[in-house]
């Protein structure tokens, strides 16, 4: 045991608690990168075994919309390979997503209170769960919309024949950042729960959460058109008003663990009342 030793009560329970020095915090950090590494490598194989599988489902909506008699093209003899092997990596974080998240929260969880700290695998297991409906949402719903209109835009002087490479590089840029918008309720959670939103600020800030909605949605979506932007857009605004709905419980919650009350007012003395006529009196006088 380390001679240095922070005396005072700790959030865990009182305990005595070793100040951790900066070569230890990163030693632990390089740790936890790896172990995150490991699981995406476990992740990696196991996708790798569906991968074929996994790319005619990621290009089942654009198959679905294109012209009758055509396909997606390869320009290199290797792009359809090395797809596969970028579709199993990106596959291989889905799957290992609980144990990062997992370990990137044990990393911080020596900061945490004891509270805080037993919320480390809800977090991690929510976060992957609500990254997961975003992309399944963007596959589902946007695409379909997206993509069609893209062929439909095409001319008859134009002929729509996408690779493989380009197309898997769109359809997983939007699945990510549908994935990471739909977390949006658990980083409100996390904010509120350390005190830096409230339910009261958030609703302020509604008007440029619904514009910045709308400009992430006009930059993210592939189409210029008002329905895709509409279909990223919604579930932004959506999203906020559960975060806020989830601060004021979260505020409520802590406000009520903390034993908060309403100040009360302290009740002055009355003053004394006055003889008229005997505002002269000395003291010790009798009135």
């Amino acid at each position: 045991m380390d001679d240095t030793k922070d005396q005072n009560a700790s959030p865990t329970g009182g305990k005595e608690v070793r100040q951790v020095t900066l070569l230890e915090h990163l030693t632990e950090l390089r740790n936890r990168l790896l172990r995150c590494f490991v699981g995406i490598g476990v992740g990696f194989l196991i996708s790798y075994a569906f991968a074929e599988r996994l790319l005619g489902v990621l290009l089942e909506p654009l198959a679905r919309v294109l012209p009758e008699g055509t396909g997606l093209i390869a320009l290199t003899l290797p792009e359809k390979f090395f797809t596969v092997m970028k579709l199993a990596f990106v596959a291989g974080i889905f799957v290992a997503s609980p144990y990062i998240f997992y370990e990137l929260w044990r990393f911080v969880g020596p900061g945490l209170y004891r509270e805080e700290r037993r919320m480390v695998i809800p977090a991690a297991l929510a976060s992957a769960i609500f990254f997961v409906c975003g992309a399944l949402f963007g596959y589902y719903v946007v695409f379909p919309f997206g993509f069609k209109f893209f062929v439909d835009y095409a001319s008859d002087l134009v002929t729509i024949m996408p690779t493989v490479g380009d197309y898997f590089s769109l359809a997983v840029t939007l699945l990510i950042a549908f994935g990471l918008i739909f977390n949006l309720p658990v980083v409100i959670f996390f904010l509120a729960r350390m005190g830096v939103v409230t339910n009261k600020s958030l609703r302020k800030f509604r008007r440029w959460a619904v514009l910045l909605a709308f400009v992430a949605a006009a930059i993210l979506t592939p189409t210029p058109d008002a329905i895709n932007q509409l279909l990223m857009a919604g579930p932004i605004i959506i999203l906020y008003e559960v975060g806020i709905w989830v601060a004021y419980f979260v505020g409520k919650k802590r406000d009520k663990a903390a034993g908060k009350t309403p100040p009360v007012p302290e009740e002055t003395p009355p003053a004394p009342e006055k003889t008229p006529g005997r505002e002269d009196a000395t003291p010790g006088e009798p009135r």
